[in-house]
């Protein structure tokens, strides 16, 4: 397998079109309902025109569940209320429509994709179309062992840019993004505490409903686990192979591709976090495309959504998982969209503020990726100097950024070939 250099990213990844972020402020001006009135639903629909590259914003149609899949070696160690392998029962109660997730899809008509990346039981136990991708069965014990080889590591990205251009492929317009695992909160506060420079204390939470005895043993792992991810902090492929598991290194490679296609991601919890937090270290302007669905309560959640600068965006104090809490966000995000399309302009508004112009006029030449408002710390060297980049090339006329939406041309990272074919399974949404 030839190398993959997660450092591609930070070329090809561009912030949400600032032009039109700019006519969703406009427009909310020119409404009946002061700016203000609509607090964050505004807002979110101003973030939605930047990530559409439309203004008014169409509706959101075709949202996706995502979950992957996969079993953690230091669920061994007793630090989760489930039993160590435990995931392929979660993936049946998904697939079986059982699961909480499952019943909130339904009545939002949002279809659900299972991932198994990892899960630690026989394939044949499980559809082929969940089981397609797995790398591996399990991932090693990340206090004692490397959780990947460097092989299955890069193996496993590939598969998330795989899945991520197929989704992108098939018009999804956005994804609430989630995992099935167990063991996966520890593997998360590890990333989390790693990148954030803090305390297994910290970060270490009750995940799926662990004692004070478990919650111990639990901070314990992730206390031996850091010993070994500093060392290899600076290099993520190495980090997500000595600390991470499969499915986290899926979901880095899902969001990363993500940005590149330009398909914007509601985070679910902890886990989702982490792995937003790794994408952050590759490529500062990819945070971008994200929102946090909610907050599930869990420490290191809130920890990397602070490094993040990502509010949730409801608090119901859910601390389930699998997709559960931010689906719950779906209903805001399509009201945000509908307003912002549909409240009619005041009928002074045009005399008071000017007749509407095409955002594409609002400045010469194509908008600067830097004058995009973003939520992510800029300060190091090298974001000042992708940033200048981004500017001279958006002098010259060249694209700041790859936007394959609608081709698989182009420069920057690719999905490895022999993906296309059938996708998950997918719960159609019934109210």
């Amino acid at each position: 397998m030839s190398g993959l250099s997660l450092e591609d990213f930070a070329d090809v990844i561009a912030r949400p079109d600032p032009a039109f972020e700019r006519a969703a402020q406009e427009r909310r001006q020119r409404l009946e309902p002061p700016p203000t009135a609509l607090g964050q639903v505004g807002e979110l629909g101003e973030w939605l025109a930047a990530v559409q590259g439309q203004c008014p914003t169409r509706p959101l149609r075709n949202i996706k569940v995502l979950l992957f899949a996969g079993d953690h070696g230091v669920a061994r160690l007793g630090v989760s209320a489930r039993e160590p392998g435990g995931t392929v029962r979660l993936v049946r109660a998904v697939l079986d429509g059982a699961a909480p997730v499952s019943v909130l899809a339904r009545h939002l008509d949002v279809p659900v994709r299972v991932v198994d990346v990892a899960v630690d039981c026989d394939p044949a136990e499980l559809p082929d179309e969940v089981t397609r991708h797995r790398v591996r069965r399990g991932s090693g014990q990340v206090d004692v062992e490397d959780a990947l080889t460097q092989d299955e590591a890069e193996r496993a990205v590939r598969v998330g840019m795989a899945i991520a251009d197929q989704e992108a492929d098939a018009g999804t317009d956005l994804v609430v993004l989630g995992d099935l695992s167990v063991g996966g909160t520890t593997v998360a506060g590890v990333l989390t505490a790693v990148l954030c420079g803090t305390d297994a204390s910290v970060v270490t939470g009750r995940g799926s409903g662990i004692d004070d005895l478990a919650w111990m043993r639990k901070c314990a792992a992730i206390r031996d686990a850091l010993r070994r991810a500093r060392p290899v902090a600076g290099d993520p492929l190495r980090l997500l192979a000595t600390s991470g598991g499969a499915d986290i290194a899926a979901m880095v490679g899902f969001l990363a591709q993500c940005a590149v296609r330009r398909t914007p991601v509601v985070l679910d919890g902890v886990v989702s976090a982490a792995c937003a937090l790794v994408v952050q270290r590759i490529a500062f302007r990819a945070p971008d495309w994200w929102r946090a669905g909610h907050s599930s309560g869990e420490p290191a959640q809130a920890k990397a959504l602070d490094r993040l600068t990502l509010e949730p965006l409801v608090d119901h104090r859910i601390a389930y998982g699998e997709g559960t809490g931010a689906l719950l966000a779906v209903p805001l995000l399509r009201a945000a969209a509908a307003l912002l399309a549909e409240l009619p302009e005041r009928p002074d508004a045009g005399a008071a503020d000017g007749a509407d112009t095409d955002p594409g006029d609002a400045a010469d030449g194509p908008p600067h990726a830097t004058e995009a408002v973003t939520g992510t710390d800029t300060g190091t060297e090298a974001d000042t100097e992708a940033d200048a980049a981004a500017e001279t090339a958006a002098e010259t006329g060249t694209p700041a950024g790859t936007d394959t939406k609608d081709s698989q041309g182009g420069t920057g990272p690719s999905a490895p070939g022999g993906t296309d074919g059938p996708t998950s399974p997918e719960q159609p949404g019934k109210g």
